[in-house]
């Protein structure tokens, strides 16, 4: 009689692996692995001007992107002196919307926060994001 019930134990243990296996492996499976499409190549974008706004005496950079589709760049504003304990540090997001590879380069601008008077600024590009 022993043997009849080590058989059933087998099987539902067998069954219940079945039911909680089956669907992880169907899931791995139809993920499919890796992309067999081109990886997007992140766009190049690179400040070409910073200067303080005289009316506004806001920090404006002057931003110049290559790449194709849409991102989103994180511009930096800092003083020139980084490493003072009175050093101001700011950051600002710009839509790089439709790029392509054929166009000439998009030129845009981020507008910064009102800078103090005789202080000079440093703006550079901190990340570069999809935008989707």
């Amino acid at each position: 009689m022993a043997g009849k019930w080590q058989g059933w134990v087998v099987g539902m243990v067998g069954l219940s692996c079945l039911l909680v296996f089956a669907p992880l492996g169907l899931y791995v499976w139809a993920g499919g692995g890796p992309s067999s499409g081109p990886a997007a190549v992140p766009p190049q974008v690179r400040v070409t001007g910073c200067r303080i706004d005289r009316p506004s005496r806001r920090a404006v950079a002057v931003l110049e992107a290559r790449g194709e589709g849409s991102y989103v760049a994180t511009v930096g504003f800092r003083d020139r002196r980084p490493s003072a304990p009175d050093a101001r540090e700011a950051r600002v997001l710009v839509r790089l919307p439709g790029l392509s590879p054929d166009a000439p380069p998009a030129r845009t601008e981020a507008v910064g926060p009102v800078w103090a008077a005789g202080a000079g600024v440093w703006c550079g590009v901190e990340g570069v994001e999809g935008a989707g």
